[in-house]
């Protein structure tokens, strides 16, 4: 009996998929994108509609045959690459490079979990061709600005350099920054802070001071503008009684951040573990296509990192609830969960 083809983009993710749809499926990765443009020349047609002319990778013309083998084989082609653009782009040229009278499914999944996965085999949709002209439209920039730009600034600047529709564009962001930094006019300005405790306290307790800090003199916003003036004020302060005039107790209700989207996850993996970008990416993409744990064999564990979308899926949502609702109590349990809006172009 003939298998279905599933074809996604890396080992481990094929690895993970095959566990969880089981012997009527013949997974395999096409190890990223199989066409590019060429790299010795511009590949574009300037003068035609900015029509790119892509050629078959090098390093992935095995892979490509070894697709295509196992297409022959299958009464049903899948396309299971990742869920972004250029996923979509990634399916869109195999599917062209295939080029066999077969049945195609696009299926489109967030999480790689048994759940996910069926329930996208379930209902399977076709290409996106906005996707895939987005993707298409990038990179043909891509290679515009970088291959038309790049030869300007060995010229003029220095070899080795090289300009892109990214890069060039946050240089100049960060150029900008800089002049500003460059333009600023530091001024001196002091603060004082006092360790304050209750009169007639036996001992100086972690319990029975605090730290109040100097904000106005005579009414009017204190500003101290060098050394001498501060060491006036204190003086001044030096032997003086210290009065509590009012004491303010709230109740304050902080929200919980909404879930990560790549670039917060980016910047809190640094801000709090010190890794670069390349690193978290590396990691969550590992923690996307499956992770090994033990008898389960490999089980992914997040959702897709590379999006700028909020949303999280309704079953994950009723699944944490009731979780909350056994672990902790009704108490616990908010009447409704915590809905976040997603940028416009998310």
């Amino acid at each position: 009996m003939a298998k279905s083809l599933v074809i996604v983009e890396s080992p481990a993710k094929a690895k993970t998929i095959s566990k969880i749809l089981g012997s009527g499926f013949e997974v395999i990765p096409s190890m990223g994108h199989v066409v590019d443009l060429p790299k010795t020349r511009m590949g574009v047609d300037i003068e035609n509609n900015f029509a790119p002319h892509f050629i078959v990778a090098a390093k992935r013309k095995k892979t490509l045959s070894e697709i295509k083998a196992a297409a022959k084989k299958a009464d049903k082609i899948y396309l299971a690459t990742d869920p972004d653009r250029e996923g979509e782009a990634i399916a869109w040229n195999i599917k062209e490079k295939l080029n066999q009278n077969k049945k195609y499914f696009r299926v489109v999944f967030h999480e790689i979990t048994p759940q996910a996965i069926k329930e996208a085999f379930k209902h399977p949709a076709d290409l996106n061709v906005q996707k895939v002209n987005a993707q298409t439209a990038r990179r043909v920039l891509d290679r515009l600005v970088g291959y038309l730009l790049s030869p300007l600034l060995w010229r003029k600047i220095a070899g080795g350099l090289s300009a892109g529709r990214v890069q060039s564009v946050a240089l100049r962001l960060i150029v900008e920054r800089e002049r500003e930094i460059l333009k600023f006019t530091a001024q001196e300005y002091w603060e004082i802070a006092a360790e304050l405790k209750k009169v007639h306290s036996s001992q100086l307790t972690v319990d029975s001071k605090f730290t109040a800090k100097l904000e106005k003199i005579d009414d009017k916003k204190a500003e101290i503008k060098n050394e001498a003036e501060a060491g006036a004020i204190i003086e001044d302060l030096k032997g003086k009684q210290f009065v509590v005039a009012e004491v303010r107790e709230a109740e304050k209700k902080k929200n919980p951040l909404p879930p990560f989207i790549t670039s917060t996850l980016q910047q809190d993996a640094f801000y709090k573990l010190r890794f670069s970008s390349a690193r978290t990416m590396l990691i969550a993409q590992q923690l996307y296509e499956g992770v090994e744990l033990g008898k389960e064999g490999a089980v992914g564990l997040i959702t897709y990192m590379r999006t700028d979308s909020v949303n999280v899926a309704q079953g994950a949502i009723k699944e944490v609830r009731g979780f909350i609702q056994e672990k902790f109590g009704q108490d616990y349990l908010p009447e409704s969960p915590n809905l976040y809006k997603s940028k416009k172009q998310a």
